[in-house]
């Protein structure tokens, strides 16, 4: 959270995060909704940086582990540290997933795939607009 932010984010109240969120951004992290593919806008992103929760600005994934996984949503193949994110069985919409959650503020980030390149196997498939990305200089 920034300093403007004076309220923890376990403390927020939904119509404190609609003032604080976007719609969409308020949809996917609080409704754990799910923008269409091919739709965000760090899908294409190359940049060298880090993306951060859009809800409370705490670092998530590195740049350099940021692979295109060809199915229309940022994917990593691990976390910056593993405790940024928790995960959670979903079995919602007839699928069992593992959803990914931003364990700072609670928001939904998006689910993990065993199908990832990466020594982990995973695949953490997020949702763009749970996200901002800070480039490096």
């Amino acid at each position: 959270m920034s300093s403007e932010d004076p309220i923890k984010p376990s403390e927020m109240t939904d119509e404190h995060w609609r003032q604080k969120l976007d719609p969409e951004a308020f949809a996917v992290l609080r409704e754990a909704a799910t923008e269409p593919a091919f739709s965000g806008a760090y899908n294409d992103e190359k940049g060298v940086g880090m993306f951060r929760c859009k809800g409370c600005d705490a670092e998530l994934f590195a740049s350099d582990t940021k692979f295109d996984s060809g199915t229309g949503w940022p994917s990593f193949t691990d976390p910056v540290v593993s405790s940024a994110v928790t995960l959670v069985d979903d079995n919602s919409h007839g699928m069992r997933r593992t959803e990914a959650i931003c364990s700072s503020c609670g928001g939904h980030l998006g689910h993990v795939f065993e199908d990832g390149p990466g020594a982990s196997g995973q695949r953490w498939c997020i949702n763009s607009a749970a996200l901002n990305f800070q480039p490096h200089d």
